[in-house]
């Protein structure tokens, strides 16, 4: 004969009346409690992900041309990427000395009076021969590296000023709008230990006239917070490079 036994099993978590009787009576334990699986969620695709400003903000000029073969039809990514490549055209014009530009006195006029609307200029009266201008010199070309937004000049003292005292030298002007800002005097002006960080520091004491043409904040603080930056990557690199050579002998 077959085995017509079976079990009943009713729908999980749910309970007769007669039962729930009982455990009111403390004759049958407390039901367990129904099993919940956790909610299903996928896992984050990359190329799933909405297309914003987030999404796009960093992108190379490269990339973004990549990007418009693929997503040609998205209207937001085709304006945003114009406004980026304007940005970054508007950029490369501001970024334009990177140098100090020697000129003469027929050009004083020109690249420093004339010079346009809120451009600084920085214009040192030098000599050859005196080490105290070559020295300043060549703080004034890391200077003129690190912001090429900032327009760099050196002329020969007295093509500039006629019969200006050599004791002076090397001196530095810094012209703004057509106006003198201001005037730094002798080596000396800049420290007992003339660095490219001192001079940045003594010419930002007031106004920001460094600008690296990167489009961020200009104000004097934060100017002189990324020289003071720049001074202490210094010193750690020239402790590192100290600790490398004593321990190389």
């Amino acid at each position: 004969m077959g085995d017509y036994h079976f079990v009943y099993k009713d729908l999980e978590g749910s309970s007769t009346q007669w039962d729930d009787i009982q455990r009111k009576l403390g004759n049958l334990p407390e039901k367990p409690p129904v099993f919940k699986p956790a909610p299903f969620a996928p896992a984050g695709d990359e190329d799933s992900k909405p297309i914003d400003k987030a999404w796009i903000d960093g992108k190379t000029e490269e990339e973004l041309e990549d990007l418009e073969d693929d997503l040609d039809d998205d209207r937001f990514l085709e304006d945003y990427r114009k406004k980026r490549l304007i940005e970054m055209k508007e950029s490369a014009k501001i970024a334009k000395f990177g140098s100090v530009i020697p000129i003469s006195g027929s050009d004083f006029v020109r690249e420093v009076s004339q010079a346009p609307q809120d451009q600084w200029v920085v214009v040192i009266l030098f000599k050859d021969g005196y080490p105290e201008c070559r020295l300043l010199l060549q703080c004034l070309e890391d200077l003129a590296k690190r912001y090429p937004a900032t327009k760099f000049v050196k002329i020969i003292s007295t093509e500039c000023i006629p019969n200006y005292p050599d004791r002076n030298l090397p001196t530095i002007v810094v012209y703004y709008n057509s106006a003198v800002k201001a005037t730094h005097v002798g080596i000396s002006s800049f420290g007992r230990r003339c660095t490219s960080e001192s001079v940045a520091l003594v010419l930002c004491q007031s106004d920001p006239v460094l600008n690296d043409g990167q489009g961020g904040e200009q104000s004097t603080e934060a100017v002189l917070a990324g020289v003071r930056q720049k001074f202490v990557e210094r010193v750690i690199k020239e402790h590192e490079d100290d600790d490398d050579g004593s321990s190389s002998d």
